[in-house]
């Protein structure tokens, strides 16, 4: 990636001192222009507004949030203040608005759209809010940092690729944002919106399916937001001539068996090589995203009339969509003949017991976050947490819950520790 030079700071520019104009005008609540919103995007970019001042800003942006106008400004400038992929026809995408732990289905989606004959560079983000992001599990199973050249050639070959995007210098102030945010873990909706449609714009895409799961402890709460966060998806792909299918869903657990990189992995190769005991959850929740972004690709196309879901079931169960995630794994670099025994996993383990008899009632995924995060997750790779139990399930006294993993011994301690206040599941 080129690295842009920052001018002297011995003397505020006139895009900086513009750019502090706009803070201050968002700070009090006014609109923002798009001369005004480019200024400042493109101080962010370059790294030359400096955090605090970054920080400013995403604290405008929380509390006042953005105009429509404003979205598509926003998004506009951090599209042309950085990076872009370049390919011809029609090129599908996926996204997630996130905060759930243990649903990676970007991994399988991915090789199955492109077994199907579509294109689909997949540019993911490391864990913001969650123990691991796409990017981290990929990273389990091959390389995943390349410049946009490479991506353009890889996907030329393979039709696919699920690397991090925050590398590749699409949409810059993005990506020094999220670095403001990630301490705090959060994100407002409306730079949700637009962090997640400036990094599709940036990418080449013309289609797209989005994801925006709602639950009690997850990013989106209540339904009504989900709608009106889809609302703006859409008036954004209309916009930017993306088309555009979203998946509103109610989600009490994981879908996954796990939370962590490594054992994410596990649970994307478990479904791609059908195993009888693959997550069968995350499989159904991928085919049917994966479904919705196929109706979307073959429109008009689609001469007998097949389901992009059934399609996707056809493509997952002959196993084309393992074939050609082994191509992608060894295009990215990776071991293409890699198994489910070669991902190794942490070293300290502990069984997590149920302490009485019931059922279980509830699930906090933001509880699973913090004990995840306490083993490790996601600097060390095989740390996570085997989900044994569900909701709805009936436990007795002593029946494993789920079990730590971690490459350090006194993080397993702590994570035991802290289980003890703030238990992931409610047992009636």
């Amino acid at each position: 990636m080129l690295k842009i030079k920052k001018p002297d700071q011995t003397a505020p520019t006139s895009n900086s001192l513009e750019a502090l104009s706009a803070i201050k005008k968002k700070l009090l609540g006014k609109k923002l222009s798009y001369h005004e919103i480019f200024s400042l995007m493109d101080e962010v970019a370059h790294e030359t507004l400096g955090p605090i001042l970054t920080t400013y800003f995403v604290a405008a942006g929380f509390k006042e949030g953005f105009s429509d106008q404003e979205l598509y400004y926003l998004t506009k400038a951090m599209v042309n203040t950085g990076a872009k992929l370049h390919f011809d026809g029609i090129v599908a995408d996926k996204h997630s608005t996130g905060g759930l732990a243990g649903t990676r289905t970007t991994m399988i989606l991915v090789p199955i759209i492109a077994a199907a004959g579509f294109k689909i560079p997949k540019n993911s983000s490391r864990a913001i809010t969650t123990p691991a992001g796409t990017a981290d599990t990929m990273e389990v199973l091959a390389p995943v940092t390349f410049s946009p050249s490479q991506i353009e050639k890889m996907v030329a070959k393979t039709g696919g690729c699920i690397v991090w995007g925050g590398h590749l210098g699409l949409a810059p102030a993005d990506d020094v944002i999220i670095q403001v945010e990630t301490p705090l873990s959060f994100e407002s909706f409306d730079k949700v919106i637009i962090s997640i449609m400036a990094k599709k714009i940036a990418s080449g895409a013309t289609h797209l399916v989005l994801d925006i799961p709602v639950g009690l402890t997850l990013k989106i709460r209540h339904f009504k937001d989900a709608e009106l966060i889809s609302k703006k998806f859409q008036l954004l792909a209309d916009k930017f001539h993306i088309k555009l299918a979203v998946d509103i869903n109610q989600i009490l657990e994981p879908a996954g068996h796990s939370v962590g990189p490594a054992l994410e992995a596990i649970d994307v190769l478990k479904v791609l090589e059908q195993k009888s005991d693959r997550p069968l959850v995350l499989e159904a929740k991928t085919l049917r995203l994966s479904g919705k972004l196929l109706d979307l690709c073959l429109d008009s196309k689609n001469k007998e009339k097949i389901s992009g879901e059934d399609l996707a079931r056809q493509i997952l169960q002959s196993g084309q969509a393992l074939k050609k995630m082994r191509e992608i794994i060894k295009h990215q670099g990776g071991d293409a003949d890699i198994s489910i025994a070669d991902i190794e996993i942490g070293k300290f383990k502990y069984e997590y017991k149920s302490r009485k008899k019931g059922s279980i009632t509830a699930f906090n995924n933001k509880d699973l976050t913090i004990i995840a995060k306490i083993l490790g997750c996601p600097s060390d790779k095989k740390a996570g947490i085997f989900l044994e139990r569900r909701v709805d399930e009936h436990v007795d006294k002593n029946d494993i819950l789920c079990i730590l993993y971690s490459s350090n011994k006194w993080f397993l301690e702590e994570a035991k520790e802290t289980l003890k206040n703030i238990p992931i599941y409610s047992i009636e």
